[in-house]
């Protein structure tokens, strides 16, 4: 938790709260639906929660804003987020359903009221948004395949609406098809060996 607020010092005593209680509702949920390695379950909060947070640290989304999560798994980034931005719309969505299950586990055990959790992909989805995001679920050519058309006309934030992936390693190939992708390191954004080579690529929804 020391670590959230070390990179997020003006968090409310209720998101405080709610990070602090995180980490443990992901260890109950991960006994039960492994959504987490088990190796990787004690860096919950560097490998998961500040990951996810990554994305915050380029964009600061609007009170009103609508985002989706593709492919959440367990609410990765999704659930960090919408603790961070309780007055943003969160839509999280993954096609296997006991991951949708524990992603409804963790977001009642925080109280979150901005979150709705779906088993879908986002093929079937006819919502249109400000924002998808995502973790490196697979390669972007197939990614913007799945999300193409979903966004909405009028942007509201302080980047145009579109998409903030989390990916890691050289992304050279991948994006070649996508010239106008912008790349943030997050280790410009935390300073712990883990974001080393990891990124958020933003991509314009006229990109995708």
């Amino acid at each position: 938790m020391d670590l959230i607020l070390k990179y997020f010092p003006d968090l409310t005593e209720k998101q405080i709260e709610q990070f602090n209680k995180v980490g443990d509702l992901y260890k109950e949920w991960n006994e039960q639906i492994n959504v987490v390695s088990r190796k990787d379950i004690d860096e919950i909060y560097t490998n998961h929660i500040l990951h996810s947070l990554a994305i915050a640290k380029v964009m600061k989304f609007e009170d009103g804003s609508d985002v989706l999560d593709v492919g959440t798994g367990g609410g990765l980034p999704g659930i960090p987020l919408a603790i961070l931005f309780p007055n943003v719309n969160f839509h999280l969505v993954d096609s296997i359903g006991k991951k949708i299950k524990v992603v409804q586990g963790v977001a009642n055990g925080l109280g979150l009221t901005n979150v709705k959790a779906e088993q879908k992909r986002a093929e079937e989805l006819h919502q249109h948004y400000d924002f998808v995001v995502s973790r490196a679920v697979t390669a972007m050519p197939r990614f913007a395949e799945w999300i193409r058309g979903k966004f909405k006309k009028d942007s509201l934030n302080p980047l145009p609406n579109g998409l903030l992936y989390l990916k890691g390693g050289d992304l050279t190939e991948e994006l070649k098809d996508f010239p106008n992708a912008e790349l943030h390191n997050i280790s410009d954004f935390f300073e712990e060996d883990f974001f080393e080579t990891k990124k958020v690529v933003y991509l314009h929804k006229k990109d995708i």
